[in-house]
C-alpha cells in the first residue's frame, strides 16, 4: 500500500487560473489525511478522485484564510453526502470559533460529529497515532501562530526467519516474543539470540510539512531525515528583504533546511501569485540541494 502525497494547491495567498490555494492529501497506506484546506480544495479532491469519505482528519496549520477557507464548504459537502463518521479537525483552537456560527447554519440534521483538536504553538506534540502511523506538530516561524506537521510510520518489528522455526523447533506462543526483542532459549538450554532468528523490518518512512514559516533553523532537529518534506517558498532570493518582513522563506532557504536536515527529497510550494512560472524557484533550490522538485496541482509524490 502507498505512502505518498498529492498537491492539491501550490500557491499563496492570491489564487491564480492555474495554482490554487494550500491544500494536500497524504495517503499512508490507505488512511487519507488533509492537510490545509484552502479554497478550492474540494473541487481538487474531485478532480484527484479521491473518496471525501475517506478523509476523517484535517490538519489546520494556522489562519490565514488561504489556508482553511475552503473548509466550510467541505464540510457542507460531507453533511449534504449523508456522512456519518466524525471529522477530526487538529488546528488554532480559534477555529472553532470562527466557523461554529457557519456550522450551526447548515446543521440540520447533520448525523456525524466534529471534534476539535487544538494544537501546541510552543513545542513539538504528538496528536495523533494509530497501528499504521503518529502525526507530530511543531511550531514554525510565522506572522500569526503556525504549526508544522510530521507524519511518521510506526516502526514494524522485525520478520521472523521461518526456516529456523522450524530448525529449533520454536513454539507459535513464542514467536511474538522474539518478535518483540526476547532471546529464545532451547530444550537444550541454548541461546539463539533474538537477531539470529529476525531480520530487520523495513525503514519507517516519514513526511513533514511546512508552511508558512521564515527561515528557521530550530525545526532542523525536528525533521532531521525526514524521506519527503514539504517547505514553503514564496519569493526567490532578489526578494529576500520582503521574504523576512513578511516571515516567508524563498526557494534557497527552503533548500538550505533541507539540506541541514539532511532529507532524502523536497518539494517546494506556496509560490506568491507575482510569478507566473514556477523555474526560477527550481533553478534556485537546486543550487543549494539538487534533490528538490515544485509542488504542481494534482501530481502525486511517494514517500520512499
Amino acid at each position: 500500500m502507498p505512502f505518498e502525497v498529492t498537491i492539491l494547491g501550490s500557491n499563496s495567498a492570491l489564487p491564480t487560473s492555474d495554482r490554487y490555494p494550500t491544500g494536500q492529501i497524504l495517503n499512508v497506506f490507505d488512511r487519507f489525511f488533509l492537510i490545509d484546506c484552502g479554497e478550492g480544495t474540494q473541487i481538487q479532491i474531485r478532480r484527484n478522485k479521491i473518496g471525501f469519505g475517506k478523509i476523517n482528519h484535517i490538519f489546520i496549520s494556522h489562519l490565514h484564510g488561504d489556508h482553511y477557507y475552503g473548509l466550510i464548504g467541505l464540510i457542507s459537502t460531507f453533511n449534504l453526502l449523508g456522512r456519518k463518521n466524525d471529522l477530526h479537525i487538529y488546528s488554532p483552537s480559534e477555529l472553532k470559533t470562527l466557523i461554529q456560527p457557519q456550522i450551526d447554519f447548515i446543521k440540520g440534521d447533520m448525523q456525524f460529529k466534529i471534534l476539535f483538536h487544538p494544537l501546541d504553538f510552543k513545542k513539538p506534540k504528538q496528536i495523533y497515532t494509530d497501528k499504521k502511523v503518529e502525526v507530530t506538530s511543531f511550531p514554525l516561524k510565522h506572522s500569526i501562530p503556525t504549526c508544522g506537521f510530521i507524519f511518521r510510520e510506526i516502526k514494524k518489528q522485525p520478520n521472523i526467519k521461518k526456516e529456523l522455526v522450524q530448525y529449533y523447533d520454536i513454539p507459535i506462543t513464542e514467536i511474538k516474543n522474539i518478535k518483540a526483542g526476547v532471546n529464545f532459549i532451547t530444550k537444550n538450554g541454548e541461546i539463539i539470540p533474538h537477531e539470529t532468528l529476525t531480520t530487520p523490518p523495513p525503514l519507517p518512512h516519514s513526511y513533514a510539512f511546512c508552511t508558512d514559516t521564515a527561515f528557521n533553523p530550530q525545526i532542523v532537529e525536528i525533521i532531521k531525515g525526514v524521506d519527503l518534506l514539504y517547505h514553503e517558498a514564496t519569493f526567490t532570493e532578489e526578494m529576500q528583504e520582503f521574504a523576512n518582513n513578511t516571515l516567508h522563506s524563498t526557494a534557497k532557504e527552503a533548500a538550505t533546511i533541507a539540506k541541514l536536515a539532511g532529507v532524502k527529497k523536497l518539494i517546494i510550494g506556496h509560490f506568491s501569485a507575482r510569478y507566473k512560472k514556477s523555474t526560477p524557484f527550481l533553478d534556485e533550490a537546486k543550487q543549494v540541494f539538487e534533490n528538490t522538485v515544485i509542488a504542481r496541482e494534482g501530481e502525486t509524490h511517494l514517500v520512499e
